[in-house]
């Protein structure tokens, strides 16, 4: 394995000054509740609000504000994270089973978490992609109250109309305009106005995964996220127009992206670098793109397909794409990613927007062990058991055995007071 180009700095780092800063953030939204949320939307998003909560009629006039082709797409790709969203909810069964034991059934039910609030980010651009696959998922999951907030967009007095309507079309019970930490704080504890959530889902800066990070525990949440990511898996035979705009594709998310590339063809890494130059030029995001991929960006050129498959294993980056010869044969070879892209014409695009899989996934290669944002986030799955005059005495023995070696007396007795 050769690296061409190895990343400069770190995408993301946690330091002591930012876990102050948010923590007082928490404590001030804690104490003081709407009056806090309007004073740090005053100095944050130098936006003056009467109320974090959107009205009805506010909703509306986003539907005037925004062209009837946007909607008409966003309502596209709603229907297709629902329709993906439900066949995953189809897989998902109760169970409820006769034991090995006479006398035992075990099992669980499926019951959706109650509450749950929806974050979702905004910065340079509106991001109603990111509306529409956390409520929409939510919603078919069978979650009671799903809340969904977003900061206000420069230049809008409110969220940006786009959201709005993705907020709506989503499905939203209630919407918030806020942002930051004390957004994930008034979920986090309730306000006079923000109804409190069991579960905050939704990516967000460094701000918001330092107080998701602060707040787990007297809430649920779903991941803590890093910087976004990409790693290309390319052969001989990958396009190299297509490898470096699926690079710059991810680069122009935020100065802190990182865009991997891994080829097995030098020739192709060579291609593929000079067509991203040609590209970039005329990029009309290129002062982001250019930060994230000369600081973070990396290429290496591997030996052998086993050697790029075993480094992307390694990486577990949050999206990775096949552009391979034999492509279903090394999709079947990786394991750890958040969202895997397979072939020529599957750019991360597709699943960012419109395909139906859902695009908040794990980064930071917490890929290895956790997965992105599905219906299963938002159901719990409670065991039972029933227990006949039979089966307590058929379970009776090893029982009582194990609570007298671990020395829990009460425990025995309870088994014990049955039986006799």
């Amino acid at each position: 394995m050769q690296a061409i180009k190895q990343a400069e700095k770190k995408t993301y780092q946690r330091d002591h000054q930012l876990t102050e800063t948010v923590l007082e953030i928490i404590d001030s939204v804690r104490s003081r509740g709407d009056a806090a949320l309007l004073e740090l939307a005053q100095k944050f998003d130098h936006t003056d609000l009467k109320c974090v909560k959107v009205d009805r009629p506010t909703i509306e006039k986003a539907y005037t504000l925004v062209d009837q082709e946007t909607v008409k797409h966003i309502t596209f790709a709603a229907d297709q994270i629902r329709w993906f969203a439900q066949q995953q909810l189809q897989c998902m069964q109760p169970l409820n089973i006769p034991s090995l034991i006479a006398g035992v059934e075990l099992g669980h039910r499926l019951v959706p978490i109650e509450n749950c609030g929806c974050y979702i980010p905004s910065g340079r651009y509106p991001l109603p992609s990111s509306a529409l696959m956390s409520v929409v998922v939510a919603k078919v999951a069978g979650v009671k109250h799903v809340a969904a907030c977003s900061p206000a967009f420069h230049g809008c007095g409110t969220i940006h109309p786009a959201v709005l309507v993705a907020m709506d079309i989503a499905g939203a019970d209630d919407i918030y305009c806020m942002g930051g930490a004390q957004a994930i704080a008034a979920y986090a504890y309730g306000t006079e106005t923000v109804r409190k959530v069991d579960l905050i889902v939704g990516p967000g800066n460094k701000f918001v995964t330092e107080a998701k990070r602060q707040v787990l525990g007297d809430v649920g949440i779903d991941s803590l996220a890093g910087p976004s990511e990409v790693l290309i898996l390319a052969d001989e035979t990958a396009n190299p127009t297509f490898v470096a705009i699926d690079l710059l594709g991810q680069a122009e998310h935020d100065p802190n992206a990182k865009p991997i590339l891994v080829c097995t063809d030098a020739g192709v890494i060579e291609r593929s670098m000079a067509e991203l130059n040609r590209l970039l030029a005329d990029l009309p995001t290129r002062d982001v793109a250019t930060i994230s991929w000369e600081d973070n960006g990396e290429v290496y050129l591997a030996d052998s397909m086993e050697e790029a498959i075993a480094l992307a294993n390694q990486v577990a980056p949050e999206h990775l794409e096949v552009q391979t010869k034999e492509e279903r044969q090394v999709a079947a070879q990786l394991y750890n990613y958040g969202s895997l892209f397979v072939g020529h014409y599957a750019p991360v695009a597709f699943g960012d927007f419109v395909s139906g899989t859902n695009h908040i996934l794990p980064t930071m290669s917490t890929a290895r062990y956790s997965n992105g944002l599905c219906v299963k986030t938002f159901i719990k799955t409670p065991f039972h058991q029933y227990v006949s005059q039979e089966g307590c005495r058929n379970l009776s023995e090893s029982c009582m055995h194990f609570a007298q070696v671990e020395g829990l007396y009460a425990h025995r007795d309870s088994v014990r007071l049955r039986v006799e």
